[in-house]
């Protein structure tokens, strides 16, 4: 997605925006983990803000307002704070979130922090107010045939926990960008994790004894983490023939490590 920097937005789009929260006087922009037309933390004669905008009539603008009303209701998320619009464009901001990247590598201090955030994620349920399309259904082209029901649940799954996406501070990881989020199975993020930990280079047994520190994780029934692991290994393998990348190279190697192990 092509970014827009603060200084190139419409005079018009600037103004409404500095009409919430007073003069800008700094714009600092994040150089990875969020994929939005316009994204930069603000500080203003109001305060500091991590500041979300689109195009109004950009046809994905609808999940700007999709993550901020998740946001509001998810725990470990930045808190939505205000919503303007004008010059065309639509903007959210919300609360600064203290912190660095998450560290997955091994012996990094960082992975109890993260799983006891997945641990929370896990027991909160999806917002009933918040329509969206489950887990289930939006990786219905990758699920094994007749299998779908291994992915049904109704507890709010971020599923795009990288550790661009995870923020820690200290003992504290909090989670943000939730575009992706929807309804899924109370597992699924930390069951997400493991592939991600095998790319950081743990053994499949050491990422699954990691992921097992959540509960949902380890009381999973092994047949539908093995469908998950499946669904996942193909949902990779097309996005690295459709866009080929080199992280999307290393995830699908993970992915694939993780379908035979669960075979």
């Amino acid at each position: 997605m092509t970014r827009t920097p603060w200084a190139d937005l419409p005079a018009a789009a600037r103004r409404v925006v500095e009409g919430v929260i007073g003069a800008v006087h700094s714009v600092t922009e994040p150089d990875a983990g969020v994929m939005s037309a316009f994204v930069a933390r603000l500080g203003a004669e109001g305060g500091e803000f991590f500041v979300k905008g689109t195009p109004t009539a950009a046809p994905d603008a609808w999940t700007y307002r999709h993550e901020a009303r998740v946001a509001a209701c998810a725990p470990m998320a930045p808190l939505p704070r205000w919503e303007t619009e004008g010059g065309g464009w639509t903007f959210f901001g919300y609360s600064v979130v203290p912190g660095r990247h998450a560290d997955f590598t091994i012996g990094s201090p960082d992975l109890g922090p993260v799983a006891e955030a997945l641990t929370l994620l896990s027991g909160t349920p999806w917002p009933d107010a918040v329509g969206k399309r489950p887990l289930r259904d939006r990786l219905a082209p990758f699920v094994p045939e007749g299998q779908g029901a291994a992915l049904a649940g109704s507890t709010l799954a971020h599923t795009d926990l990288g550790e661009a996406n995870i923020l820690v501070d200290g003992k504290t990881a909090r989670l943000v960008d939730w575009v992706l989020s929807c309804p899924g199975p109370a597992w699924a993020d930390a069951a997400l994790w493991v592939p991600r930990l095998i790319a950081a280079g743990y053994s499949f047994a050491e990422a699954d004894a990691l992921a097992r520190i959540v509960p949902a994780y380890a009381k999973a029934d092994p047949a539908d983490l093995g469908v998950f692991a499946r669904t996942i290994r193909a949902f990779w393998q097309r996005r690295a023939e459709e866009a080929p990348m080199p992280h999307r190279a290393v995830l699908l190697a993970a992915a694939v490590e993780w379908e035979r192990r669960t075979a």
